[in-house]
Parts: structure tokens; sequence; C-alpha cells
């Protein structure tokens, strides 16, 4: 078990470094000058050059790279001599951190990640992302929710009536859930519910998870600007989910010891419920914790759509603005999240079933 979890942590680690690696580049030699977009019409070439030496634009794309990774990793080099320096951590101005060892001008010191600061707001990236994350978190495990719920249920109905039109029907909805794009899905449910049928269902077409009291009296959490974004993004994992509970389910009904159970005279309900749909479950356990990675890393689409301030508004609002430091954090946690959620999986299958660990 242990050399399974070590192999499983270093391909972890190599799909990180890739990620860090492409991002960093990427972004470095992407069109638009952030300085120019930081200055405006004020823009010429003296501020131009004061600003990027500030953000360290002006040294070489491979020492920028080696500076990035140093501020990434836990166990990073600090310059005693030169404090300011944007690249090398000062322990009052950008993260708390231990020294470990010192030499010469040098320190090695333990830190926290540091994902850098916003070129357009100074925030610090990590601070906006703890912001959005949460909101994004509640939608997608509200969105995973209802999929569960909604999906397993037209699947369960789907395999104890098949080829009746309730298969025929959970069949062309699923069909549907799963062709229409993000995009297109989030616009004509908007347009849908909180325009058309506006007056009889009270919804907003944009929205967020705290909306401002018109007394003046604060925010306060508004759970109805929750259901639009939630149904549209729980609309392609409920069809996968439709789909999957009724194979499983017919898998299992045909199974030998259900013909038993109903020969002895137990009663159908509870041979489904408590035999048939018990051992359907694994693969939709398994699908369903793909789909809550998937929705956690952050549905851009559908948030911009309805304006829900999670980590898809933050990437959309940091490649308008040029605001790299914002965007490539929101990459790099998004990355590490389905990192470290494909990681808990294989270690509760290896732990679940030990014919895995030998692979």
């Amino acid at each position: 078990m242990l050399r399974y979890t070590l192999k499983r942590l270093l391909y972890g680690f190599l799909v990180i470094f890739g990620v860090v690696t492409l991002v960093f580049f990427l972004f470095n030699i992407l069109p638009g000058d952030p300085a120019r977009m930081m200055l405006g019409q004020r823009a010429d070439a003296e501020s131009i050059e004061i600003i990027n030496r500030d953000l360290g634009r002006d040294k070489p794309v491979a020492l920028q790279y080696l500076n990035y990774l140093n501020d990434l990793v836990p166990i990073s080099l600090h310059n005693n001599s030169d404090p300011e320096n944007y690249f090398y951590l000062d322990t009052a101005k950008y993260a708390p951190c231990a020294t470990l060892v010192r030499f010469g001008k040098t320190s090695v010191v333990a830190k926290q990640p540091y994902l850098r600061r916003s070129y357009q707001s100074k925030r610090k990236v990590s601070e906006i992302i703890a912001t959005a994350f949460p909101q994004t978190a509640m939608l997608a495990i509200v969105a995973m929710a209802f999929a569960l719920f909604v999906g397993i249920g037209l699947g369960l109905l789907s395999a104890l009536y098949k080829d009746t039109w309730v298969d025929r029907l959970s069949l062309v909805l699923s069909t549907l859930g799963m062709s229409l794009p993000s995009f297109f899905a989030a616009i004509l449910i908007a347009w849908l519910f909180a325009y058309v049928l506006a007056d009889w269902t009270h919804l907003n077409m944009f929205g967020n998870l705290y909306s401002v009291d018109d007394y003046g009296t604060g925010e306060y959490i508004d759970l109805k600007n929750l259901i639009l974004p939630a149904l549209t993004l729980g609309i392609r994992p409920l069809a996968t989910l439709t789909q999957l509970t009724k194979n499983s389910m017919l898998e299992v009904l045909s199974q030998d010891y259900i013909r038993t159970a109903r020969a002895k005279g137990m009663k159908w309900r509870r041979v489904v419920l408590h035999h048939a749909l018990r051992n359907a479950m694994n693969p939709i356990v398994t699908s369903a914790s793909g789909w809550l990675a998937g929705l956690l890393a952050g549905a851009v689409f559908v948030e911009y759509v309805f304006d829900w301030k999670g980590m898809g508004i933050v990437i959309v609002d940091g490649l308008e603005k040029y605001d790299f430091p914002v965007v490539m954090g929101a990459i790099l946690f998004v990355c590490l999240l389905l990192v470290v959620i494909n990681i808990v999986t294989d270690l509760l299958y290896a732990l679940l079933d030990p014919r895995i660990r030998i692979r």
C-alpha cells in the first residue's frame, strides 16, 4: 500500500509540475503588455519600464521561470540583501516564513506557496481564490446533489419500466442533456425561467449567492439565485447518471440472487431498494466522484452567464484584463484540486479492492 501511495503522489507531482511549466511559458508568450494595461492612456516608455522592472518582467524568461518556481514551492530561497525584490519573499511583506538555513546573503526558508499579486487590484491571488472558491464549491455540490437525486430516480424508473414510454423519454432527455453545450444551456435556461416565465418563477437572470439588502442593512444569502446555475450545471452529470443507473440496475436485476429473492416471496420494492439498487451503486459513485471533481474545478461558462462570483468569473476577468497572476494562480489551484481528488479516489479504491495495488 505504501508503494502504491508513493507512486500516486509521484504521478500527481509530475502532473502539477507539467502544468506549472506549461502555464508559465504560455502566459509569457501571449501578446499584451500588463504594464500598458495598468497605465492606460498615461502609458509612456519610462513608466512601462518601471512597472515591468517592478513586476520582474525585465529579466530573461528562464530566470523568471526559476523565480516563479521559487515563489511556489514551500521550501525556497530568500535574498537577505534585497528584501524588496519581488521574487524573493520578504517575510513581513508577502508571506509568513521561517528561516531554516542561512548562508551568506541567502537563506533557505519554509513558507506558504506564494501565487503573487493581481496586476489590477494588488490583492494577493490566494486571497482572490479564497473568496471565489467557496461559491464555486457550493454551486458544484448543489448541482451534483440535484444530478444524483434526479438521475438515480430516472435511471431506476427506466430500468423497472424498460422499453416503455418512461424509458424512451428518459433516453431522449439524457441524450439532449449530454449534447447541449454548457453556454447554450445556460443562456436558454436563463431566458426561459428568468425572462419568459419570470412572473411565475420570480427568479433572477443574474445574481450571486450574496445580495445587498434594499434597506442598506448589509448583505444576505439569497439561495434563490442558486437555482438556475445549479440546474444548468447539473444537466450533464444528470444525463450520464441516468443511463449509468439504468444499465447498472438492468445488470443487477438479471442476477441469480435477485430471482432467488423473488422466488422466496420477498416484496418487489424491498428487492429493488435494499438489494438491487445497493449493489448497482458502485459505478454510480465512481462516476459521481469524477463529475464532482470537474464541477469543483469551476464551470466557467455557467458562472459567466449567470454572473456567479466563482472561479469562472475570476478566470474570465483575469483574461480580459491581462491579469496573468490571477489566471495562472486560478489554473494552478484547479489543477491541484483535481490531482488531490484523483489521488484520494485512487487510494480509496485501493483500500476497497486490494487487486488495484499491484498495478
